[in-house]
């Protein structure tokens, strides 16, 4: 399965005219090894290479553009980052307001039948075309609450 990932990665960076350097396949491995969308420190600490905080930086910032990585704004400058649901599954966010954590929430057949509902009521009555969804759901984790 990596393989399939860093392949499909590769591919993504050629088409946007960009090389898979090795501090960006590191940071690839960092993201895909991870049980949650992380931030920078997570994969600084969790590379096996080791690799430059402005590195990894720049990297994430190419890998979003070229469609790799998903960012998700965090509290005050602690944004954090997954691969896009193309190179994994599709899945939704419990997002805690107080420390800050993002846990994946696995998106059920029953929400997903309830958010395609509501999407196609919205997409009726405004003749939006729709793409595709995200869907955060923001509160206390239990360690906060």
């Amino acid at each position: 399965m990596a393989q399939e990932i860093h392949d499909t990665v590769a591919e993504l960076l050629a088409r946007a005219g960009q090389r898979y350097t090795p501090v960006r396949r590191a940071t690839v491995d960092a993201l895909s090894g991870a049980a949650r969308p992380v931030t920078i420190v997570d994969i600084l600490d969790t590379a096996d290479a080791k690799l430059a905080q402005s590195s990894v930086y720049r990297t994430l910032t190419v890998l979003e553009e070229a469609g790799v990585v998903h960012r998700l704004p965090g509290p005050v400058g602690f944004a954090r980052y997954e691969l896009a649901e193309s190179l994994t599954e599709h899945h939704h966010h419990l997002v805690c307001v107080s420390c800050g954590t993002v846990e994946d929430l696995p998106a059920s057949s029953r929400l997903e039948k309830t958010v395609a509902m509501a999407a196609a009521e919205v997409t009726a009555d405004t003749g939006f075309k729709l793409h595709g969804h995200r869907l955060d759901l923001v509160g206390l984790c239990a360690r906060c609450k």
